[in-house]
């Protein structure tokens, strides 16, 4: 039996979806049925369909009271929408329904571990949102929340650490059966940290140890956490929150950070090796990974900055879209992400050309459009001095455009999208150091109606960031201050 709450939910999406076209949503990202939409959650594989839950308030295209969306794909890339799985009404979570994990039980059932958001009035008119771990389980359409919940409260977190930010569960069974799950969490002194708890059965939990620390480095509170194995190291990912910049590593705000290391099962203690960012551009934040069947690690993200929101008015139909999902690996330490491999039966009409030579402004006949997989590889004139800035404009008219530019002395590229229609002065920049030899460079630009990923060096860097210009904006153009020598392959993203 579905509550009020819920059904009503269910009801107003149904409805408000059908007012959306397709040509209004982006045309293989995912965007919310209606209203608003944040982090990813319960990214699995289950049933023989990949799942993916969200973030979630139908009701208008602003944050609200959070409810998890729902829908499924075959390849990762066509997304078909399913009713509302979780919406706040019960006393533990009537505040909201908080990022999570998924996993299928032994039996068949499919099991969602989320945060339940309750508001505790403090004093006068302060209220603060204490946040527990509560499952639920269901058939991959209906789910009903465990008589039990919360499955993990205050008693369960280390001594000091907050239960106000407690939240975000990513949940995996072992090989033995067993399963885990790591919660960000705060600790005392206030930095963020990561808990990880172990269970017999993915109800009963008991904690095993702080999996890792802040130290006062990477910002204050460590949001959305995951935690897998990846060639032969372990891997952590998380969202920090107040970070710092250092150098071009990281971003004043809301950022990602991955870090790599070993990991004893046995004690619970990872240690670190590497640090670096996930995305190098504006938006992308709350990452998470499923293992597919056929054993890649693949990782989607919200493709959005909480501090550039207001990129986009709350009267639109929807706000929020995901990344394209990525297959992870390491190379010599490293995190690499390069665009999962479905895509590539979307490619059609293709155009190339081979060592054009780009100086001043060229436009090239059938490089065009707004779903668009184009790779680049950039190189100097032999004989001449080296370019000043290479650059790659798309989403363009008279009036507007976004660019990716490269300045190969410094070794910086930038993304910018401040002619892209936006009113606000808002994030329109990043920069990101990257590694070039002589001004040769290898870039894989993937843009879908509204947004723009920039994969770098076969996926060693990426770059993501959003864009609303008017759709019949699609020329692209390139700009060369010196000479620059350019190979291109340009594909639509269409299905046939």
């Amino acid at each position: 039996m579905i509550s009020q709450t819920l059904r009503e939910a269910r009801k107003y999406e149904e409805a408000a979806e059908k007012l959306i076209s397709k040509e209004e949503r982006p045309h293989f990202h995912l965007t919310p049925r209606a209203g608003w939409m944040n982090d990813p959650n319960g990214f699995c594989y289950y049933k023989g369909q990949y799942h993916l839950f969200y973030q979630y308030y139908p009701y208008e295209s602003k944050w609200n009271s959070m409810h998890w969306g729902h829908a499924v794909s075959s390849d990762l890339l066509h997304w078909e929408y399913l009713p509302c799985a979780l919406a706040p009404d019960e006393a533990y979570d009537r505040d909201g329904c908080f990022s999570g994990g998924a996993v299928a039980l032994p039996d068949g059932r499919h099991l969602l571990m989320y945060t339940g958001v309750l508001k505790e009035h403090q004093e006068r008119d302060i209220y603060r949102e204490v946040q527990t771990q509560c499952v639920a389980v269901g058939d991959g359409i209906d789910y009903k929340k465990y008589e039990q919940n919360p499955v993990l409260d205050e008693k369960d977190i280390p001594k000091g650490s907050s239960r106000f930010d407690f939240r975000d569960p990513k949940i995996w069974k072992n090989a033995d059966g067993t399963y885990s799950c790591v919660v960000g969490n705060r600790a005392a002194e206030g930095g963020g940290q990561i808990l990880m708890y172990t269970s017999p059965d993915g109800f009963h939990w008991t904690f095993k140890s702080v999996l890792a620390s802040n130290h006062d480095r990477f910002g204050k509170m460590w949001e959305c956490p995951d935690f897998f194995e990846l060639d032969g190291k372990w891997v952590l990912l998380t969202s920090p929150q107040d970070m710092l910049p250092q150098g071009y590593e990281y971003h004043n705000g809301n950022g990602t950070l991955c870090l790599i290391g070993d990991y004893d099962e046995e004690s619970g203690a990872f240690k670190e090796e590497h640090n670096q960012s996930i995305d190098y551009g504006i938006d992308f934040y709350a990452s998470q990974t499923l293992l597919s069947p056929d054993g890649r690690r693949i990782m989607i993200g919200w493709m959005q900055n909480w501090d550039s929101c207001n990129l986009r008015s709350p009267d639109e139909p929807w706000f929020g879209q995901m990344s394209l999902p990525r297959e992870l690996f390491l190379k010599e330490g490293r995190l690499y992400q390069r665009p999962v491999r479905e895509l590539e039966a979307m490619r059609h009409n293709k155009v190339e050309y081979k060592d054009v030579a780009v100086s001043g402004t060229v436009n090239l006949e059938g490089i065009q459009g707004r779903k668009v997989d184009m790779e680049l590889k950039i190189r100097p004139e032999q004989g001449q001095d080296l370019y000043q800035k290479f650059a790659v404009r798309f989403a363009q008219d008279d009036t507007y455009h976004t660019s990716v530019s490269f300045r190969p002395h410094e070794s910086i590229l930038k993304i910018d999208r401040k002619f892209s229609g936006s009113r606000r002065a808002i994030i329109h920049q990043r920069r990101s150091l990257v590694n070039t030899t002589d001004g040769e460079l290898k870039l894989r630009i993937i843009l879908d109606r509204f947004s723009a990923e920039v994969f770098v060096n076969d996926g060693e860097q990426v770059l993501s960031a959003t864009m609303y210009t008017e759709q019949e904006a699609d020329g692209i153009s390139f700009l060369t201050n010196g000479t620059a020598r350019m190979d291109i392959v340009k594909y639509d993203l269409i299905d046939l």
